[in-house]
């Protein structure tokens, strides 16, 4: 059995050591850039797929043939109670809790898995490297020109130099920031291109939103986790 299908099939999901930097983020839209210092971070190999989220929400049947494609038609807030219950279940401390006014709050401290932030979700996929894309669109993405019009297996596509998969095209991940709560109220940010987007929507850069109860046929997400103590700040976007 060759070493990709294995990791489609991880449980707990296969992780990667990221190194601590600096992170650029840029808004296209307003022009707006901003860094943030990274600490040291872990974060999936790969997005979830159909069959790790099935092995905690089990009331949900895998369509034929996508058992190890991204995960996709989850909400932001699926996305977050699914980090919370393999977190339990993993005998971690929970990232996320409800306050009594209904916000959702992440605790950076604590060993339990979460969304990446989107400047961590940058750092990951560039990998070192200043380019748009860390390769060649057609030898690391599923988009609009080569994924004849559906969603494909995590891993046919090549690594970036730190080791993950499928960053760029074939499924957006959500992220933990909220887009411009000035604009957009509570609507929160996703990354990297999906199956049906064009070359211009599948860069490192490339930043999108949504509602955080909706469910979208090409977004999934990726799990992170801290790997320091004490709670860290890792927001440090200027309001737009």
């Amino acid at each position: 059995m060759d070493k990709v299908f294995q990791d489609r099939r991880s449980w707990p999901p296969a992780m990667i050591n990221i190194p601590g930097g600096q992170a650029s983020v840029k808004d296209e839209a307003s022009g707006i850039r901003w860094t943030v210092d990274l600490p040291p971070y872990r974060i999936g190999r790969y997005p979830i797929t159909a069959w790790q989220y099935q092995q905690l929400v089990n009331d949900l049947a895998v369509p034929d043939g996508q058992a190890d494609t991204p995960k996709v038609e989850v909400s932001w807030l699926d996305a977050i109670s699914f980090c919370n219950q393999i977190s339990l279940q993993q005998g971690l401390t929970p990232s996320y809790r409800t306050t009594v006014d209904g916000e959702i709050e992440c605790d950076w401290g604590v060993d339990g898995y979460r969304l990446p932030s989107e400047a961590e979700w940058e750092f990951a996929c560039r990998a070192g490297s200043s380019e748009v894309r860390y390769g060649p669109l057609e030898d690391v993405a599923w988009y609009r020109e080569n994924s004849e019009g559906s969603i494909h297996p995590i891993g046919s596509k090549a690594a970036n130099a730190w080791g993950l998969h499928d960053t760029i095209g074939n499924a957006w991940e959500w992220c933990w920031d909220i887009y411009d709560p000035a604009v957009y109220g509570p609507y929160r940010v996703f990354r990297g291109g999906g199956w049906c987007d064009p070359a211009h929507g599948c860069r490192a850069s490339c930043r999108r939103k949504s509602h955080p109860t909706y469910r979208i046929d090409d977004v999934g997400f990726w799990l992170a986790q801290s790997v320091c103590n004490g709670s860290v700040m890792r927001s440090g976007k200027p309001e737009l």
